[in-house]
């Protein structure tokens, strides 16, 4: 389907592809990864005809229709409307013109036998195609990624960049074409259009290539993974998760075989030294010299990423309810209201990941608790001794540009702050020694990102708000960042459209819609669980099912109106019977919910086992490394106790969930009684 052979691309003297050849074959769904500025849009671009290859071949099969989103795109010339931009898609523009130059000719010529045979070859590839249906599906699509229906009709160029980069992702969906790209096509979107997405391109049927740094997107719709890092093109079997840990052995292979072709090498020198003046043994020599010099380094894969990790300060102590919201509206205008009467109260050790689609006033109530934005009525109040860290989904844009990274964070920092405290902060957020005075003006995106949490943690806060923390982040450090947020002893406020992130980092969801702001005690997951039993129990009942219910009730009225005419007041039960009936109804309540109390206490003790066992093997861990030998393998000792530090984060996370279930599920079951 694509094939790259032996290709090589140089741009601004950087190497993009160096004698690269890979393979991407028909119906393949290929996660694209590397590191930010690697090349991976560039790839795209080469497929596209756009950039030719200084060498090598690029094959593409002729008359393949090629379906690109791209990250930037300007739509300001574009004045139709936006149901009808979305609609027109692929050949179906082309065909609907000539249709119509059809018609008018047949008016003029209605027995033209070639007009009339083309009309008609016409008018079934443009049924084929879903011309006549085209309305419904773009509307199907813009309702699914957010717009409403009273905006169809409002001119394309109205809509903001990010609305616009939605209605373009919709159009290129809709066009079917055989070939998909698709690069970052998650970062102007929320939650909930990122599930749409995600359920869209899994009944997709043509040729996927996935650039983005969103995992769960990765995860759920691919099947290969191609690194392109430091000029080479790596394929990789399976999704995201699987490349990590089979790009890990690999590594650990050359690592091993880098490590035995050196002492080959250090055996070889010694043994060329040692008989280098003996006579009898020149021929020996000679041959160990040949030897030495046809011995190849083992190369080690590049390092993909930021490296290291986010170190967030001890937050200072404070009291246990650390802001309440009370009473919250708020409107920009004084007509339109964003939101009305929100009320919720943080704890001290929350993290409070807030949801919804855009819109809905997530950025506006964050910035109402970090005290930026005062409310409409009601109010924010903090606990106390409550210190705030804000970072605000605009800011890295609006560090100065000539400043060193080490004069954005001495600004921020208290007067009293020695030079290695702060340079200690920027060495915990990835700017380690001469990094540490690159200006802001040369700094990558995720680098700006980062720059910022250093400087908020220079005066470490104990209410970390955070709005879309994970922008320009590649995902080694997205995954870095929800580890430090994980492990934060403070509390976090934080709005993301990384669902990974979210789900990783949450203890609590917030939901925000037009109708109700709702607060789900539970990780992520706990929250999309209770959303599914909501749409389950508001789903109406069948008519049969309705008129079966009715019927059954209708004969259970009759039958007790029947009974009570015969019998009197001898119908009424006697006190006694009445309590005993009482008891034995108490007793079904509570064993018909035994079954659920012991599924979550199982839950609960499980979690519990698997925490305290990881724990007891880190200790054993941390006690080899303590004793180390010359034989001690550090490495495979580090990769399990991440792997272990993994393991406990989960299960606390999912012990946290079952706990907060079990506090719910004991005021239902203890009522029984």
């Amino acid at each position: 389907m694509i094939d790259f052979q032996n290709v090589t691309k140089l741009l601004g003297g950087k190497s993009i592809l160096d004698n690269a050849s890979f393979r991407i074959n028909q119906g393949e769904r290929v996660g694209m990864v590397g590191p930010n500025g690697a090349g991976k849009t560039t790839v795209f671009s080469m497929i596209l005809g756009e950039l030719p290859p200084d060498k090598g071949e690029i094959l593409i099969p002729e008359r393949l229709r090629i379906g690109i989103l791209r990250q930037q795109i300007d739509l300001s010339d574009k004045q139709e409307d936006v149901l009808s931009y979305v609609a027109a898609t692929g050949e179906l523009p082309l065909i609907q013109a000539r249709l119509a130059e059809v018609e008018r000719a047949l008016e003029t010529d209605p027995a033209n036998r070639q007009l009339l045979d083309e009309f008609g070859h016409l008018q079934t590839t443009y049924e084929h195609l879903g011309g006549y249906d085209s309305g419904h599906r773009a509307e199907a699509a813009l309702a699914g990624l957010g717009f409403d229906e009273d905006v169809f009709h409002k001119p394309l160029n109205s809509f903001s960049g990010g609305w616009q980069m939605r209605a373009s992702m919709a159009r290129v969906l809709l066009s079917e074409p055989d070939i998909l790209l698709l690069d970052e096509p998650s970062n102007y979107l929320d939650i909930p259009a990122v599930e749409w997405l995600q359920r869209r391109l899994r009944v997709y049927t043509g040729t996927l290539l996935l650039i983005s740094h969103d995992r769960f997107l990765l995860n759920s719709l691919t099947n290969v993974t191609l690194e392109i890092n430091g000029g080479k093109a790596t394929r990789y079997s399976g999704s995201y998760s699987k490349y990590v840990v089979e790009r890990e052995t690999r590594s650990a292979l050359a690592e091993a075989a880098r490590k035995n072709t050196e002492k080959r090498r250090d055996k070889l020198k010694e043994n060329i030294e040692r008989f280098r003046y003996k006579a009898s043994k020149a021929a020996q020599v000679q041959m160990w010299i040949k030897m030495l010099d046809k011995i190849e380094t083992e190369e080690l894969p590049e390092q993909l990423h930021f490296q290291g990790r986010i170190r967030i300060p001890e937050p200072p102590r404070c009291g246990a309810e650390v802001c309440a919201v009370e009473n919250v509206s708020h409107s920009y205008d004084g007509a339109r209201f964003v939101f009305r009467d929100v009320s919720f109260t943080v704890n001290n050790g929350d993290k409070l990941g807030i949801v919804g689609y855009n819109g809905m006033g997530k950025t506006t109530l964050l910035r109402i608790i970090a005290g930026t934005l005062a409310p409409t009525s009601g109010r924010a109040r903090l606990g106390h001794n409550v210190v705030i860290g804000y970072q605000a989904q605009e800011f890295a844009e609006l560090l100065p540009a000539e400043e060193a990274a080490y004069d954005v964070v001495k600004h921020a920092a208290p007067g009293d702050t020695p030079p290695s405290r702060i340079r200690e902060i920027l060495g915990a957020f990835g700017f380690s020694g001469d990094d540490a005075m690159k200006q802001c003006k040369v700094l990558s995106g995720g680098e700006k990102i980062r720059l910022c949490f250093a400087r908020i943690f220079v005066n470490p806060p104990n209410l970390l708000i955070l709005d879309e923390p994970t922008t320009h982040l590649d995902i080694a450090a997205r995954e870095a960042l929800q580890d430090a947020i994980m492990n934060y002893k403070g509390t976090v406020c934080f709005v993301s459209h990384d669902l990974e992130f979210i789900r990783g980092t949450a203890t609590t969801i917030l939901e925000m819609r037009h109708d109700r702001v709702k607060r789900f005690f539970g990780n992520f997951d706990y929250y999309k669980e209770k959303l599914a039993e909501e749409e389950a129990a508001n789903a109406p009942a069948s008519n049969n099912q309705q008129s079966k219910t009715s019927s059954s009730a209708s004969s259970a009225a009759s039958a007790a109106s029947n009974s009570s005419a015969n019998s009197g007041s001898a119908a009424q039960p006697q006190p006694q019977t009445a309590g005993k009936d009482r008891r034995r109804e108490k007793a079904a309540k509570r064993n018909a919910l035994l079954p659920e109390k012991r599924r979550i206490e199982r839950g609960l003790a499980k979690c519990e086992k698997i925490i305290e066992d990881a724990e007891n093997e880190k200790a054993e861990i941390d006690k080899q490394l303590m004793e180390a030998t010359p034989q001690t393998d550090f490495a495979a000792l580090q990769k399990r106790r991440k792997a272990l530090d993994y393991d406990i984060a989960e299960a606390t996370v999912e012990w946290e969930r079952l706990a907060s279930e079990h506090e719910e599920f004991m005021k239902k079951y203890n009522d029984a009684d």
